[in-house]
């Protein structure tokens, strides 16, 4: 209890003297504030005064799954698995066309893409904080700096992993800056995945394999080395690092939670439960965040509440005999029973809409007894499971306690927001503090699972021409789920994706993955076969260059032909009433914030290739190399 309360105190005082990046017009990114009690001098002494600041990193892994709206969709809303669903809302990510725009990068309820370019930024100033106080610091040996050194690293690695794949080139900070700054430039992606590679194979050696559930174990570094690996083109290294993680860390392959005992429930449940994800004997886990009782800054994970429809809007489910449908609470001697939908599946709002990719096109044959998909009523809900459970009805209509019926003049909007089905198994997360109108709890998170792990290793061997190796791969976690293996002429970047989709949905960040693949091809000028054998290059990855000219000619980047053909929201143009799904070729990278442009006036930020100001760009640094004489 000492122990923790010492750890809480360094943490209070890390997060007191820690300046925050801005984005106002008047202020740096990261102007000074004032310090605490708990000045550097007396917190980043040790070891535990170094984690405080980790911690502090640990802390916004964590924001990006939790809460209402959470960080995460914004990643979904931009790939092929999920669309913005709240029909009701203008500026939504419905219209990249009009609303993905340097001005409209702003962090709101619709739109988290500054979200990531701020928290990002924030967690590297915290991962700097560490590397360039180390040798300030005292450790009780080599072994236990370099364990903190590397965490740092792995901490700085993940949010450059992804800011390079949201934003392209950006800048890259080395340490603390402990002044106003205000002469940024950014750096060539590729030289920044260089840095990473370097610091990750130290974090590698040096990080322990046993740490706290949310700390930053060994193997968490394997899997961020992996995806760095695989990024530039090293799939023999990366294969190596995956080998000896799922060597480590074995799927769960057997039931092993209190879950086993309940009906309905099946291995998917117990793998994705609160009570799994707290389990020391689940050697699956890799890395996760963690929100609990005691645990500083704790939240609700809210999955139930963005990732469920908006069964409750009475005007669109409606009975058969045309009477309101359903309520949040029915009658009260009803609740908590099976017509108790808010009880049973959670009070949904339709925020995340999967597409139809997600919903029926992975889902074949192979996935009939897959306990993953749709097929398995106890892993998934359909609309059809809920009940009319209006208190009004009762005793007064014959509906009242039974299974929706879908309406036959349902529109499209509703249609999008309140009918379609979802994994269950994952996303259901109880909230005991909630009498009703629950949305999902406290819990931990995986950021990565041996599972994915596994899938990766597919991917290399994909890259590698070597298709029954890549069989073999998925097939290792396709058969745990009881999905019929495949053969290696099933093998292609589709089956790849599709797995990932079917094994990932809600925990990887599905577009920076997708950007990946699309930078891989160019890359390496591999042709894809998904594609009739295009082949694609690196320098029109986003197109051909102009602003406004909002291109949708497929042959530029994987990611959008690959949006085009697979998310049905934005290939068909659905029109709902704030617009219609639209995306063009340079919507592969988000706009940069053009207030991190404008506020930057002693350097130069680039903006991304077909965004408004990407005419001022200049040739990005290579880390290492000196900022232009002014």
């Amino acid at each position: 209890m000492k122990k923790n309360k010492h750890i809480k105190k360094c943490v209070i005082g890390a997060l007191a003297i820690l300046p925050l990046l801005t984005t106002g017009c008047k202020e740096s990114w990261l102007d000074p504030k004032p310090l605490s009690f708990y000045t550097p001098e007396n917190t980043y002494v040790d070891a535990n005064g170094l984690y405080a600041a980790i911690v502090a990193c640990e802390r916004n892994m964590r924001h990006e799954y939790f809460g209402d709206l959470s960080p995460i969709l914004t990643e979904m809303y931009t790939s092929d698995i999920a669309v913005h669903g709240k029909t009701d809302e203008s500026g939504s990510l419905v219209d990249f066309d009009n609303y993905m725009i340097p001005t409209q990068s702003r962090s709101d309820a619709k739109n988290k893409m500054k979200w990531y370019w701020d928290e990002g930024f924030k967690g590297i100033k915290y991962a700097n904080i560490v590397i360039s106080r180390l040798d300030a610091a005292t450790f009780k040996d080599e072994a236990e700096r370099n364990a903190v050194l590397g965490a740092a690293y792995f901490q700085r690695a993940y949010r450059y992993y992804k800011l390079t794949h949201q934003f392209g080139d950006v800048p890259f900070l080395d340490k603390e800056i402990t002044s106003p700054k205000l002469d940024f430039y950014s750096h060539d992606r590729w030289s920044i995945l260089e840095q990473c590679k370097s610091d990750m194979e130290f974090a590698w050696q040096w990080v322990p394999e046993k740490v706290d559930r949310g700390k930053t174990s060994k193997a968490a570094c394997g899997v961020l080395l992996m995806k760095i690996y695989m990024c530039l083109g090293e799939f023999d290294r990366a294969i190596e690092v995956g080998k000896e993680i799922v060597a480590n860390n074995p799927l769960m392959t057997s039931r092993f939670t209190t879950n086993k005992t309940k009906p309905n429930t099946n291995l998917m449940h117990d793998l994705h439960s609160v009570e799994a994800k707290m389990d020391m004997s689940n050697t699956e886990g890799l890395m996760y965040v963690v929100s609990y009782p005691d645990v500083e800054g704790r939240d609700r994970i809210q999955t139930m509440r963005n990732a469920t429809p908006y069964w409750a809007k009475g005007a669109a489910i409606m009975t058969p005999a045309g009477e309101t449908g359903t309520a949040i609470s029915p009658a009260s001697a009803d609740k908590e029973t099976e017509i108790d939908n808010d009880f049973n599946v959670g009070r949904g709002i339709g925020t995340c809409r999967p597409t139809n990719y997600y919903q029926y096109e992975i889902w074949t044959d192979k996935e009939k007894n897959d306990l993953r998909g749709p097929n398995n009523h106890d892993s998934w809900r359909r609309m059809t499971d809920l009940y009319y459970n209006e208190p009004g009805l009762k005793s007064k209509s014959e509906w009242y306690g039974k299974h929706l019926v879908r309406p036959v003049n349902i529109s499209v909007s509703d249609s999008v927001r309140c009918w379609f089905m979802w994994p269950h198994y994952k996303i259901f997360v109880p909230d005991p503090t909630k009498a009703t109108d629950r949305s999902g709890g406290e819990t931990p998170w995986y950021i990565y699972r041996s599972a994915e792990v596994y899938l990766m290793l597919g991917e290399c061997y994909y890259w590698k021409d070597q298709p029954q190796e890549a069989a073999n791969m998925l097939n290792v976690v396709r058969e745990r789920a009881g999905a019929e293996p495949l053969t290696a002429s099933e093998i292609n970047i589709g089956a790849i994706l599709a797995e990932r989709a079917r094994e990932l949905y809600y925990e990887e960040n599905r577009h920076v993955e997708l950007v990946r693949i699309a930078y891989t091809y160019a890359k390496l000028g591999k042709s894809c076969e998904v594609f009739g054998g295009r082949v694609y290059k690196l320098d029109n990855i986003s197109g051909p260059g102009g602003t406004g000219s909002n291109v949708k000619e497929m042959g530029y980047n994987f990611w959008y032909d690959w949006m085009m053909t697979h998310n049905n929201f934005f290939r068909d143009g659905v029109e709902i009433a704030y617009g219609k799904y639209r995306i063009s070729v340079h919507h592969i990278l988000w706009p940069i914030p053009n207030t991190a442009i404008s506020t930057n006036t002693g350097g130069v930020i680039n903006q991304n290739i077909g965004y408004p100001g990407a005419e001022n760009n200049i040739t990005p640094l290579k880390v290492g190399e000196e900022a232009p004489a002014k």
